[in-house]
């Protein structure tokens, strides 16, 4: 259990709670056909949202957790809460919805959802990633999350630190989500025409 004392910690698990609380809001009363469907071709799915979300938390996950591990068996100590720094900060901040026109990007090839994946197994495999999430957070309470750093696996020669990775994997569930909500609102109104 993490301690009271790490407050920090306690609001990003929080924070990843909430994700959870607001995606089973997303897909609740949701048929498989409805999961799959796309307001226009080219756009994703809702289960295509959580697909890309669970690999990218997973892709993410692994540097930051062979980064971790490491300085846990160095005895890296925390030394301050684990909050970005200044440009970690922006690039959380980048990533928050609503999203501006000019702040979209593509995913990069390794996270691109798999097309059309069944519903519920979207779901499924997106909270097991938080399951991971709060299992990292469990695990690397201790030691100093903003003071160590990992490679980031979609953006060349830029390390974050630990910290950032935690706000970002957040922010981008976010983003995503906030996506799929309006891929929902968009199916609702399609279902009013019909």
């Amino acid at each position: 259990m993490v301690s009271d004392d790490h407050a920090d910690i306690l609001a990003l698990a929080e924070a990843f709670d909430a994700i959870e609380r607001d995606a089973r809001g997303l897909v609740g009363g949701l048929t498989a056909t409805q999961g799959v469907w796309r307001p226009a071709p080219g756009s994703w799915s809702i289960a295509e949202c959580l697909d890309h979300l669970a690999t990218a938390n997973r892709v993410y996950l692994r540097p930051m957790e062979e980064a971790a591990a490491r300085a846990l068996q160095r005895g890296r100590v925390r030394r301050r809460p684990a909050l970005p720094g200044l440009i970690g900060g922006w690039f959380v901040r980048s990533l928050e919805p609503p999203v501006k026109p000019h702040f979209k990007m593509r995913a990069p090839k390794k996270i691109v959802p798999r097309e059309s994946p069944p519903l519920d197994d979207a779901v499924r495999q997106f909270f097991a990633t938080h399951n991971e999430m709060r299992a990292f957070l469990q695990r690397y309470a201790d030691i100093d999350l903003s003071g160590v750093s990992f490679v980031n696996p979609f953006i060349r020669g830029i390390r974050f630190s630990l910290a950032t990775g935690l706000h970002v994997t957040a922010a981008h569930d976010r983003r995503h989500l906030w996506q799929a909500w309006n891929v929902r609102n968009a199916l609702h109104a399609s279902n009013q025409r019909t």
